[in-house]
């Protein structure tokens, strides 16, 4: 006997809320690979705060724009939170390594996951079921 699953369609304000905390992530994977595919100061600053070389910045901004693409996609959305979430907890140790401020620097990773997770949550049925919320 398998358990009962709540499989219910999402209702719209559900989904409309879930895409909204998509696109906000969405949107800020875009401008981050945006600024490190054109190198501005602050991300050349940053890169060699965090002990990194000057040029991993694009091919660190092509991997975002990656897990961008595939969260972006339904079809392929878990699949790019997952990788989304190994990239954020990258950024995070880079961050632990170097005692950047806690809430604002290296917490932000944290925050990122946690509104992609949430989003995929709430448009994602087969998410829901996988993870029911128990009443």
């Amino acid at each position: 006997m398998q358990p009962a699953r709540d499989t219910t369609p999402a209702s719209a304000m559900m989904n409309r809320i879930g895409w909204t905390l998509s696109g906000l992530v969405i949107l800020f994977l875009l401008f981050d690979t945006t600024i490190k595919l054109i190198k501005i100061e602050p991300v050349v600053t940053a890169m060699a705060e965090l002990g990194y070389p000057d040029g991993l910045a694009r091919p660190i901004g092509l991997i975002v724009l990656a897990c961008a693409v595939l969260y972006a996609v339904p079809r392929t959305a878990i699949l790019g939170a997952v990788l989304l979430t190994g990239l954020l907890g990258g950024a995070i140790s880079s961050h632990v390594r170097i005692d950047s401020p806690l809430f604002s620097h290296t917490f932000f990773g944290v925050y990122l996951g946690i509104l992609a997770w949430g989003g995929l949550f709430l448009r994602d049925a087969r998410l829901r079921a996988l993870f029911p919320v128990r009443r």
